[in-house]
């Protein structure tokens, strides 16, 4: 007969009071470069390092007209553990590139902009990544959601943030395009 065995018993839930808004984006001054208001707003510090390791920051400092679907630090402690700190070794550079690029739009995309696109697509609009890739824009309720090549969601958090050349949405996840 087998050894009886205790009863399995579910953990209490985790109880947490809502999470802060990460990144505020009423600190971000419309003068200023895409690359500016990144390297200068708490929240974006993983992504303004991660920029400034790729060489992109130049890029988002140019004229553009761009549009950074801008991760939280809070967004980079959701990788799986050890990848953000992974992605700034220089033999992981392309790969870097690569996963930032996927965040960065030709061209200023607003919300109403975005809206309509999804509507016109009935429901999705598909979004070319300055990395070459397919980015899908759909709307959960009256949230902004992307769907990245690798199918990983993202919320837009905070919308239209206009810049000298662009325009910035901060996002709660990570898009992870398709990696060789």
């Amino acid at each position: 007969m087998p050894p009886a065995t205790a009863p399995v018993v579910a953990p209490p839930p985790v109880v947490s009071a809502p999470a802060p808004v990460a990144v505020d984006p009423s600190r971000m001054e419309s003068e200023a470069t895409i690359a500016q208001s990144v390297a200068t707003t708490p929240g974006l510090t993983t992504l303004a390092r991660e920029l400034r390791v790729a060489e992109l920051d130049p890029l988002l400092a140019g004229n553009g007209p761009y549009t950074l679907f801008a991760p939280t630090d809070m967004a980079f402690t959701r990788l799986a553990p050890g990848i953000a700190g992974d992605l700034l070794a220089p033999e992981n550079r392309p790969t870097l590139v690569a996963l930032l690029r996927y965040h960065i739009v030709p061209g200023t995309m607003t919300t109403e902009q975005l809206e309509a696109r999804i509507a016109a697509g009935g429901g999705r609009a598909t979004l070319t990544t300055l990395g070459g890739q397919p980015l899908t824009a759909t709307m959960t309720g009256d949230v902004i959601t992307l769907t990245s090549a690798s199918g990983n969601r993202s919320y837009v958090e905070a919308a239209d943030v206009a810049q000298a050349n662009g325009v910035i949405h901060v996002v709660n996840g990570v898009l992870v395009p398709r990696l060789p």
